[in-house]
């Protein structure tokens, strides 16, 4: 099966506005960019919040920001050109939804909420001078809302040779940001005819928690349906999958017994491009450890993941991965209480990195900066984002997740009293076709949330 026409143009369209998918940008000085130096807009008569990053948060924080404080501009800068949704991307990986279901253009929201939308790339945050510097022109904030999203980070396989991480990339493309990855993924799905697809999970926090297990489960319903005689490879260096484990393995072992194989506690050390072979590192039983060399026909490596440079250009990133720091249990960063993190870049908090997280702490941060704005108090307790998410294993069956969390009181290494966020979750890891049927609900109402239909 091949792409049809219409999908490879709008496909086409997804990259073109942004040519580092995999979350790099590269700083261009005035000099060098005059337009650097131009003022996006004319400074507002009111408040100006400015929100990098049009996903699932910024877009959700843009849109009711100005719905709880309609006298503030609200400026969106994003660097691609269209919305694409990683939720529900495997379903159009295997063939199950048209890519016209996962995509909305960004202009007619701006135009119904009233926000606005510019379409550039940012190169630098001063939060002295409270400037977003961008490769079309400069723009000031009053407040500042990060929500740029996740990086690659191919250190620990490849170490600086940045030219086999970029080879990497595009031979083996991760697909957890959406755009030419994802595209070459379908193709090479599509052009499979046998032998090992390797699937790598990601070393650590990462986008979308349960996606490369409903990758994987989705992969063999493609191949089970084609015909398509080959293995699909776990390597997954937790020694069970997480979370919805064990409605994945019963999925594994019921629908693909002969396609799907899950090898735990492996954690790929690098990956020998010319050779198209991944080494291994296998942790035994006894706790020994060895390499393993694993030949593959196509392969979807995910690296460890890291926040956007973003998050550290305004600097408020923190640790080797450059999450941002927050003062718990809001998302105002510590550094700096008008800068806020949104989104998969959030560290320190035990949320996942999910597109229903995504969107509760937009809404979170909306009413907390439109209180800013008004003078109005904060709310006496402090709401917290809850999230849930449906994972398709075949073309009608999902299982789910639901996670609500809760301030509890704890103490510190030196017994303080203190509060901390505690997660509780509820699997349900019998796979329906009523979830199926509810994956489509809740991303619907997802869109409505965030763009009106």
């Amino acid at each position: 099966m091949n792409l049809s026409r219409r999908d490879l143009l709008k496909a086409s369209g997804i990259g073109a506005a942004a040519l580092a998918l995999g979350g790099t940008t590269t700083a261009v000085s005035a000099s060098e960019n005059p337009a650097a130096s131009t003022e996006l807009m004319p400074k507002p008569a009111g408040k100006r919040v400015v929100i990098i990053g049009g996903g699932w948060g910024g877009l959700t924080a843009a849109r009711y920001i100005k719905k709880e404080a309609p006298e503030a501009e609200v400026v969106v800068l994003e660097k691609r050109d269209m919305f694409v949704s990683c939720p529900l991307s495997n379903e159009w990986l295997a063939g199950e939804i048209p890519m016209d279901f996962l995509t909305r253009d960004y202009f007619t929201a701006a135009k119904d909420f009233g926000y606005k939308m510019i379409q550039t790339t940012v190169t630098d945050i001063s939060r002295d001078t409270k400037t977003v510097k961008t490769t079309t022109g400069t723009i000031g904030y009053d407040y500042l809302v990060l929500s740029p999203g996740i990086a690659y980070d191919y250190s620990k396989w490849f170490g600086n040779d940045t030219q086999a991480a970029e080879r990497c990339r595009q031979e083996c493309p991760p697909a957890l940001i959406h755009g030419s990855e994802h595209v070459a993924l379908k193709k090479m799905l599509e052009d499979f005819e046998g032998g090992n697809f390797i699937i790598s999970i990601p070393d650590g926090a990462y986008r979308c928690p349960p996606a490369p297990y409903e990758r994987a489960a989705m992969m063999a319903h493609f191949m089970k349906k084609n015909g398509i005689k080959g293995k699909v490879i776990i390597l997954d260096p937790k020694a069970k999958p997480a979370p919805k484990g064990p409605g994945f393995m019963a999925a594994y072992k019921e629908l693909y017994p002969d396609i799907v194989e899950y090898r735990p506690n492996s954690l790929v050390k690098t990956v020998d491009l010319d050779k198209k072979e991944v080494v291994v590192t296998v942790t035994l039983e006894d706790g020994r450890t060895e390499d393993q060399r694993i030949a593959y026909t196509a392969a979807n490596l995910m690296p460890v993941n890291k926040a956007s440079e973003i998050v550290a250009m305004a600097g408020v990133a923190g640790g080797k991965a450059g999450w941002g720091v927050m003062t718990s249990p809001t998302f105002q960063s510590k550094a700096d209480e008008r800068v806020f993190v949104i989104g998969d870049a959030v560290g320190g908090y035990p949320y996942p990195k999910s597109g229903a997280i995504a969107n509760g702490q937009g809404h979170i941060v909306a009413s907390q900066i439109a209180a800013m704005i008004q003078g109005r108090p904060q709310a006496a307790a402090p709401v917290l984002p809850q999230n849930v998410c449906y994972s398709m294993v075949n073309g009608a069956e999902a299982i789910s997740i639901g996670v609500t969390f809760s301030l509890m009181d704890d103490k510190d290494l030196n017994g303080n009293d203190i509060k901390v966020i505690k997660p509780k979750m509820t699997e349900n890891n019998t796979r329906s076709t009523a979830l199926g049927k509810t994956t489509h609900e809740w991303y619907n109402g997802m869109m409505r949330d965030i763009f009106g239909s």
